[in-house]
């Protein structure tokens, strides 16, 4: 007599092995989309949030009087520092924004700190033997900014049962050096909630 629950039972294992490989054997495609499109596939920092803060940012300080005074101010960028639980390439929005305010012709800026070395560097290069001296940079050239831009970035995160809440809050000062003076500050704040079922 067959066994029938037997018979069952190998056709399930045959089943389950034949999606397993036609899944393993699925070809993953690839295409382009909207850089400029809203990113919704985490409610983690994303390009979306990214670009929230440098146009946000952007138009604010472009704004305010020290900027848009005309006189080309010149200006050094610090780190934002990232106060979130996540990691977030916080040099990624800050290069935004001075891409941004570089467009606009409105801001100029000086060698930042975490390019000063490569700086020095090519100064020192320049100096050397190899480079013709009426050709090559001068030491003691270099022009000192007269603002610093810098921020920080900070996260609430909140979970209950089904739902997270995630709040980001981007703040953005420009001290003057000379007299350590606030002449701007901003902040734009985000939240994103995700919901299951």
């Amino acid at each position: 007599m067959i066994d029938l629950s037997l018979i069952r039972r190998a056709a399930l294992i045959s089943l389950f092995a034949a999606a397993a490989l036609a899944a393993g054997c699925a070809q993953e495609k690839t295409q382009y989309g909207d850089a400029r499109a809203t990113e919704t596939v985490t409610n983690q920092f994303g390009s979306t949030d990214l670009q929230m803060i440098a146009e946000s940012m952007t138009r604010s300080m472009l704004q305010d009087p020290v900027i848009a005074s005309g006189n080309l101010p010149i200006v050094t960028v610090q780190e934002v520092k990232n106060k979130t639980s996540e990691y977030i390439d916080t040099r990624s929005v800050t290069d935004s924004i001075r891409a941004e305010l570089q467009k606009s012709g409105k801001v100029r800026f000086a060698v930042d700190a975490a390019a000063m070395q490569q700086q020095v560097e090519e100064l020192q290069r320049q100096q050397s033997e190899l480079y013709d001296k009426e050709q090559a940079v001068e030491k003691g050239r270099m022009v000192g900014a007269q603002y610093r831009m810098e921020g920080n970035i900070t996260s609430i995160v909140k979970q209950a049962k089904d739902v997270k809440d995630v709040y980001y809050k981007f703040n953005l000062q420009l001290w003057n050096i000379r007299n350590g003076l606030l002449e701007w500050t901003d902040e734009k704040e985000i939240r994103k909630t995700t919901s299951k079922g």
